[in-house]
């Protein structure tokens, strides 16, 4: 049985900033998303996209020489957290296809809140704290917030955050199970089953459903979709995990606030899309509540916190 032990040590300087450094990258990955949009099919960019982060994870796990075999008994909870993956990813992507990419990176990030409620229920130990409290709080009048802005905001808009609420709250589903039975697994295995489980059901479902699977490929699309497959998806899993290993999760999960303000602010810059007053302050009362929440407690959060998205 495969175990892993995990460091909390502080972060030196330097590890500091390369940990800003990734949580920007992920914090930017809807914004990437988004983008491929304008020429890719939803189904079909997340297929690509996967193909691509598994096909790169694969060589690196055989470079280095990780495990691909399962033992008995763990193929059926791979199964478990490959159908809820699928399930999660499919409604990001549609989410982000009617939504934008800063309502979008506001709704995923309430994962933290819904992870907050689950490990209260599903992990020994990890309970409930007036801290805590405070934070799920802040975090649900965020989301109140991102909703009852009007600017822009079609029904087909609030579809799309619905979809990325339910992601988020099947992403801490997910997070809960892999904490569970993670210590059963190398860690790559976790991330690298439910990428390649995803993948034929995703393309088939871009050639079933998407309009036009490639609509237009041109050099900027190619980018935002290597952005999504190699920086986050393959890049930010290798480097992650071997910060996880070396420091822990408690000295990362510092981090994960810079999360949601880089996807918004990029989805202003680059999307150009409105930063309105309800958005800034669901904003800033969501980073809030996730610094609460994660200084209150961060022993739940034992994996990657890239891992959904």
């Amino acid at each position: 049985m495969t175990q892993h032990n995990l460091s909390n040590q502080d972060l030196p300087f330097s590890a500091a900033l390369f940990t800003v450094f990734l949580c920007t990258l992920f914090g930017a990955n809807a914004v990437a998303i988004k983008y491929s949009f304008s020429g890719i099919g939803t189904f079909t960019a997340a297929g690509l996209r996967f193909s691509i982060a598994a096909a790169a994870i694969y060589f690196w796990a055989r470079f280095t020489g990780r495990p691909f075999a399962l033992r008995k008994g763990q193929t059926v909870q791979i199964l478990i957290i490959s159908l809820v993956f699928t399930l999660q990813l499919g409604l990001l992507y549609l989410g982000l296809g009617k939504t934008s990419a800063s309502r979008g990176t506001l709704m995923v990030n309430l994962q933290p809140f819904f992870l907050l409620v689950l490990a209260h229920w599903f992990i020994p130990g990890d309970r409930m704290t007036k801290k805590k409290l405070l934070g799920l709080i802040m975090g649900a009048v965020g989301m109140v917030l991102v909703f009852s802005g009007k600017k822009g905001v079609t029904a087909d808009v609030q579809i799309g955050d619905l979809m990325i609420l339910v992601t988020a709250f099947l992403w801490a589903v997910n997070t809960v199970y892999t904490k569970r039975i993670i210590h059963l697994f190398s860690p790559f295995q976790i991330v690298f089953y439910p990428m390649l489980f995803c993948i034929p059901f995703f393309l088939l479902a871009g050639f079933l459903w998407d309009a036009r699977m490639i609509v237009n490929l041109d050099g900027k699309v190619l980018s935002a979709l290597l952005y999504q497959s190699l920086v986050t998806a393959s890049f930010g899993f290798v480097a992650w995990s071997t910060m996880l290993l070396k420091y822990g999760a408690v000295a990362l999960h510092s981090f994960i606030f810079i999360m949601p303000i880089a996807g918004v602010l990029l989805g202003g810059l680059i999307l150009g899309e409105p930063i309105t007053w309800e958005l800034l302050l669901a904003l800033a009362l969501i980073v809030t509540g996730i610094v609460i929440v994660n200084f209150g407690s961060r022993r739940y959060s034992q994996i990657f916190p890239t891992r959904g998205i």
